[in-house]
Order: structure tokens, then C-alpha cells, then sequence
């Protein structure tokens, strides 16, 4: 059995977007933790040390800007890929210069499970790739 391509975090209070969302990642390799609201999803964070997480933005107890500022905040060093999704809009995904509601990258929940899989492999070869630009 090979190893996981990479840890990946989804937070989101809807059960079925999990399952769905958690089959995607894990049909393709990756290990996949999950949590249901945001104050679970900070605990998960610190317990399992994923370097992706996925936030939804509305979710009850810790809403999804409140989460990813506390990741920010708590992961200081380790530097997650941290990604927001909404169903506030129903554009192209989108990475802002800074981080805005607490993420660089936003994903409209309506888009195909597949192409959120896609779009974190790549953000995971970017980020690899300037972390060993960094190194030397």
C-alpha cells in the first residue's frame, strides 16, 4: 500500500458534503480526517497536523472565518494550505494575494469534487516546489 499523497482536513457540518467530498480525496490517495464545526476542526487541526485544510464558511459553533484565523494563528510555522468554501458565490475558484475571511484560496461549494481534488494537488505542488526553492 503506498503512502498518502497528503493529510487533508474537511470541516463541514454537512454530513453528506463530507462523504462525498472525503471519497474524492481518498480515491485519490490522500488521508483524510474529518470534523463537523469549527472548534472540532482547530482540535483536529493540532491532533492530526494536515497540510490542507478545507473550511466550509458557514457552520455552527466556530463559523469558517473564525477557524481559519485560529489555524492561521495556531499553525503559524506549519503553514497549511487553507481553503475556504462558500455558497455565498458561484464564480471560478480564486486565490486573493492576502488572505481574506482568514484564507488565500475560495471554492464555490458547487464545484465538482473532482475539481476541488485537482485544485489542491496543485497548490500542494506549488507549495512543495517553493519549499524546496527555500531550502536550496
Amino acid at each position: 500500500m503506498q503512502a498518502p499523497r497528503a493529510k487533508i482536513l474537511l470541516i463541514d457540518d454537512n454530513p453528506l458534503f463530507l462523504q462525498i467530498l472525503s471519497d474524492a480525496f481518498r480515491e485519490n490517495g490522500f488521508a483524510v480526517v474529518v470534523a463537523s464545526d469549527g472548534i472540532k476542526g482547530v482540535r483536529a487541526y493540532l491532533d492530526e497536523a494536515p497540510e490542507v485544510v478545507i473550511v466550509d464558511l458557514v457552520m455552527p459553533n466556530m463559523g469558517g472565518v473564525s477557524t481559519c484565523m485560529e489555524i492561521c494563528r495556531l499553525g503559524r510555522d506549519a503553514d497549511p494550505v487553507l481553503i475556504l468554501l462558500t455558497s455565498m458565490f458561484k464564480g471560478a475558484p480564486h486565490e486573493h494575494a492576502q488572505a481574506e475571511m482568514g484564507a488565500k484560496i475560495h471554492i464555490p461549494k458547487s464545484t465538482a469534487p473532482l475539481d476541488i481534488v485537482i485544485i489542491v494537488e496543485q497548490l500542494l505542488d506549488r507549495k512543495r516546489f517553493q519549499e524546496h526553492n527555500r531550502r536550496g
